[in-house]
């Protein structure tokens, strides 16, 4: 397959480069790394990315840009919940959008998700669970209606382990999730045959 990474050089695009690549050929995009420089916040930048590319056989997104803005609820404002929206959200549902005419038929779209509800076991983070709950009803949504067999699934580790160190103050006593175990999930949305699904990693039951 010929494969768009959209953030191949964080944790999981690392990881997803090392599960897929000696299979098939991936075209790495990012905003400062890749083969194509592009802004997921940025439609136009979307939109030019793609024209850019030859046909596909799947997009995958490894990045949110900004994950959200992370506050007590008492601080939050329609301005600090548009970082998750506009980045994580609607950059992601604009990579799809995009990108349906670009993808060869049967070909797959593969998001990014991340803390879901109701796993609301931390607080500081109403705006990254918003953003994450918005996309997994948009994955949904969007498999019932995608053209030409195409198909559409979410990707959501709670914590890596790689990213403990920075965001392990937030999830005290959540299993870890290793980059590779997010890859392999990767892997199975793209090389299989599921759609409308979210992968869930780190669960605790």
């Amino acid at each position: 397959m010929k494969i768009l990474l959209i953030g191949g050089s964080g944790n999981i695009g690392r990881a997803i480069v090392d599960e897929l690549a000696g299979r098939h050929e991936i075209i790495t995009a990012g905003r400062h790394h890749g083969d194509i420089q592009m802004d997921i916040e940025n439609e136009q930048s979307i939109i030019e990315m793609y024209r850019r590319l030859p046909r596909l056989d799947a997009v995958a997104v490894a990045t949110g840009g900004r994950n959200g803005h992370v506050g007590p609820l008492a601080e939050m404002s329609a301005e600090r919940y548009r970082v998750g929206l506009d980045s994580k959200l609607m950059g992601q549902v604009n990579v799809v959008l995009r990108g349906i005419e670009k993808l060869n038929d049967g070909g797959s779209f593969t998001l990014v998700g991340g803390a879901w509800q109701p796993q609301a076991i931390a607080p500081l983070l109403s705006n990254v669970y918003m953003a994450n709950a918005a996309l997994e009803g948009f994955v949904n949504a969007a498999a019932v209606e995608l053209p030409r067999g195409l198909r559409i699934n979410l990707v959501s580790p709670l914590l890596l382990a790689e990213s403990e160190a920075e965001y392990g103050p937030l999830f005290r006593g959540v299993p870890l999730v290793e980059a590779r175990q997010a890859a392999r999930a990767y892997s199975l949305s793209m090389e299989g045959a599921q759609t409308g699904q979210t992968y869930r990693l780190g669960r605790f039951d």
